[in-house]
């Protein structure tokens, strides 16, 4: 009797658990595909009700933080655990505390940032074109909100994730534009029209104005509501022949900031640089590898789309250059580096 009540007891855990995998599915269940998969684009329609399948997550709070240009909704989905979640406006009353500082002592500001937790922002699909911004989002937050592993427990205690999509209409005219093929080969951005109505590639520069609705809701998300510590901001086509760019920056950072914002910068940086290299991944580029400076506070990262295509064309300049001095030493092993990354 006991044994057959421990049974029933057991059955509404388990049918909890099996609708739990029902309704955060993986990408790919959702898409058809996994995010980064040949030839692949979500649109911004899915990725959207991704964004809602997500919310179902006590991991999660699903924030419309405005309509776009294009009338869509553009999304927030914040991720943290579930107690944090439970008391996110508090966090957030803390977070903007911390960042007014009005009326603050060292010691009220040190038992605020006691109490509360580090609020980051990852945002995703700025410049449409760069289809691993919007892309990264969606593996980030699926990661997010279904890994259990300690690292990732941590992380969502100690951490409140706002992951932002930076630009919903760019995302549907580019992925809809490029998927229209049904050769795959024949698939490419070259779309005819502006992918943000207005300003296009740049949404970015409208910042300091903020013309567009899409940079107001941003900017209130940033600078009213959540002030968070760090902003993650992601492009694309770092400098050929890497894969990653990053912080720490080169000179010069902007005069007007704390030196302490720019070391903090750096040492963010420095850690992403150094996580990579324990994993065995290489290709990251920062300092004076890097396109960008420290003129912006804020943790913007370029990745390359095509690494193949991108990190063969130095060697094939190198080649060129070989063959013109006629120096057929090296020639032979750079070709040969080149057929094994084919």
């Amino acid at each position: 009797m006991r044994n057959k009540f421990y049974r029933l007891l057991a059955l509404p855990l388990l049918s909890a658990a099996m609708a739990w995998g029902q309704t955060v599915p993986s990408p790919k269940e959702h898409f058809g595909f996994n995010i980064g998969d040949d030839y692949k684009l979500a649109n911004y329609t899915q990725t959207a009700a991704y964004f809602k399948k997500l919310s179902a997550s006590d991991r999660t709070q699903l924030v419309d933080i405005g309509m776009t240009e294009e009338g869509r909704h553009q999304y927030m989905l914040i991720v943290s655990s579930p107690e944090n979640i439970k008391n996110l406006k508090r966090y957030k009353e803390l977070s903007q505390q911390l960042a007014h500082a009005k009326g603050l002592t060292d010691e009220q500001a040190r038992s605020l940032a006691a109490e509360g937790k580090s609020v980051i922002w990852i945002d995703g699909g700025l410049h449409a074109t760069e289809v691993v911004g919007a892309h990264q989002l969606i593996e980030t937050m699926y990661q997010l909100v279904t890994r259990t592993d300690a690292e990732t427990m941590n992380i969502l205690n100690n951490d409140i994730i706002l992951l932002t999509h930076a630009n919903p209409d760019g995302q549907e005219l580019v992925s809809d534009w490029y998927m229209r093929e049904a050769d795959p080969k024949k698939r490419a951005s070259n779309i005819p029209r502006l992918y943000e109505k207005y300003v296009g590639h740049d949404n970015n520069r409208d910042f300091y104005m903020m013309n567009m609705k899409e940079s107001q809701n941003i900017s209130r998300q940033l600078y009213v509501e959540w002030l968070p510590q760090i902003m993650y901001n992601h492009h694309q086509r770092g400098p050929a022949g890497s894969v990653l760019a990053g912080p720490p920056y080169r000179d010069p950072f902007n005069y007007v900031f704390d030196p302490l914002i720019v070391t903090s910068i750096d040492a963010v940086g420095a850690a992403m640089n150094n996580r990579l290299n324990v994993e065995g991944k290489p290709g990251y580029t920062q300092r004076a590898g890097s396109r960008d400076d420290a003129w912006v506070a804020a943790l913007l990262c370029r990745i390359i789309a095509q690494e193949l295509q991108d990190a063969i064309q130095p060697i094939e300049a190198r080649l060129k250059a070989l063959e013109l001095r006629m120096d057929q030493r090296l020639v032979p092993q750079l070709r040969a580096f080149k057929e094994a990354k084919e």
